[in-house]
């Protein structure tokens, strides 16, 4: 019969520990589900011939650290994720997405619109349906899903680390 934490057997009482063992099946299709996942991630966001999927290949990369986690641990989640890159993954994501509209204005000697592609002097190497495509796809695309997955990301494990200290505050506090 188990009492907050306690259990009593043949009138003994011993307190459970809280550290919980990772299940082996739970580990092994996380282990063979995550790459996958990703992959499908990266098609979502590049594998397409049109514009759209970076949020939605953001969300599933994401959705791959969350898994991790659920299977491994907060901790040897964020000891392969750390603070510092989801900061430095944000900022690039950010970076590629305005860096482009930027890059418009600038080479059309500011004639042009903000990520207007057909802008771009590419247009005179590649032409003008393949400059547009290789820009949304390759860099635009990728830029907000690189800084979706960073947001998505960073909102988990703030949210996980919360619950991780409130344990510990109710450890420290007496309670369960």
């Amino acid at each position: 019969m188990r009492v907050r934490g306690k259990s009593k057997e043949h009138g003994q009482e011993h307190k459970h520990k809280y550290k919980h063992k990772r299940d082996v099946i739970v580990t092994t299709i996380a282990r063979l589900m995550i790459p996958f996942i990703q992959m499908y991630a990266l098609y979502v966001m590049v594998g397409t011939e049109g514009a759209g999927g970076g949020f939605q290949g953001g969300v599933v990369f994401a959705a791959s650290f969350v898994l991790f986690v659920t299977a491994f641990g907060i901790t040897k989640g964020r000891g392969r994720f750390p603070e510092s890159w989801n900061a430095a993954l944000s900022s690039l994501g950010l970076y590629f997405y305005a860096g482009i509209g930027l890059l418009c204005i600038i080479l059309s000697l500011f004639g042009a619109q903000y990520l207007n592609y057909g802008a771009l002097p590419l247009w005179e190497i590649i032409g003008r349906p393949e400059t547009r495509g290789l820009m949304i796809t390759f860099v635009v695309e990728v830029g907000i899903a690189i800084t979706v997955m960073a947001v998505f990301t960073s909102i988990f494990f703030d949210l996980a680390w919360k619950g991780e200290e409130d344990k510990e505050d109710n450890k420290e506090e007496g309670g369960e």
